[in-house]
């Protein structure tokens, strides 16, 4: 694979990618992200993926390009790039403008599409630890991908600095909302379970498949509800890992259903 990349209108090599200083993106973390997988050529869910861009397009109030010229964009990344498997990564910004926060009149959104190759090798098994950062589940920034990822990179450190690899998240009311980077889902009595949007989930694409699949149904969950589950497993549209541990203490495992989860996702 090559490293072609996509910026405002034109293909060009990393090197000559540059990103304007006064971005708002860069300055602010004005604006949106997506993570799409490819496979065989194909990017997986782009519908979801781009519902989801554009309703946090709507949301941040950000003019939005025509969707075409975004699908054509991403598929000319993979025609340049020659690519198969990997993932895009798609950065949409407000655009530049002049110090302060309240954007000015008629911004022109910076938009980068850039490559990845797959990874070599499987996501390792999650050792989670309880983060003392809240997610606001009443915000409507819970609902959409920001550039602003502070909290979830502050929650992830500090797991790494208590033993653990990934970090659970509570919401302002103490419920759990998702893990730091992929949405949480729990097996009780054979059922899969994550917690609603409306407790601070975001709102996965690979978790929308498995709820239109009814392979997963939304439940309030509490930190209790972790240590007596069957299974604790976290997706996102390129993982699912089983976590098997919660603040050093073991989990229950359940082997069968992570795989159940990848089979769906794949289908």
């Amino acid at each position: 694979m090559s490293d072609r990349l996509w910026f405002n209108g034109e293909m060009l090599d990393r090197a000559q990618v540059h990103v304007d200083p006064s971005d708002r993106g860069l300055l602010l973390g004005d604006g949106v992200f997506e993570t799409m997988r490819v496979q065989a050529g194909r990017i997986a869910h782009l519908p979801r993926h781009l519902a989801r861009l554009y309703a946090g397009l709507e949301i941040l109030m950000i003019p939005p390009p025509p969707r075409a010229e975004v699908e054509g964009a991403l598929y000319r990344v993979i025609a340049e790039n020659t690519m198969t498997e990997g993932s895009l990564r798609l950065t949409l910004t407000r655009g530049c403008g002049p110090r302060g926060l309240l954007p000015p009149e008629g911004v022109s959104p910076t938009l980068l599409i850039v490559p990845f190759p797959p990874p070599v090798a499987r996501a390792p098994d999650a050792h989670l630890v309880t983060s003392r950062m809240r997610r606001d589940e009443n915000s409507p920034l819970s609902r959409i991908k920001t550039l602003n990822y502070l909290p979830n990179i502050l929650a992830l450190m500090e797991a790494r600095q208590r033993g653990g690899n990934e970090a659970v998240l509570l919401n302002i009311a103490g419920r759990v909302a998702e893990a730091s980077a992929s949405n949480l889902l729990i097996q009780r009595d054979g059922m899969l379970l994550t917690p609603p949007v409306t407790d601070g989930a975001l709102p996965g694409v690979a978790r929308s498949v498995l709820l239109d699949m009814r392979l997963v149904r939304e439940r309030t969950l509490t930190l209790a509800d972790l240590p007596g589950a069957e299974a604790v497993v976290l997706i996102n549209s390129m993982t699912v890992r089983e976590a098997v541990t919660l603040d050093g203490v073991a989990l229950r495992r359940e082997p069968s259903t992570a795989a159940r989860i990848r089979a769906a996702l794949a289908s």
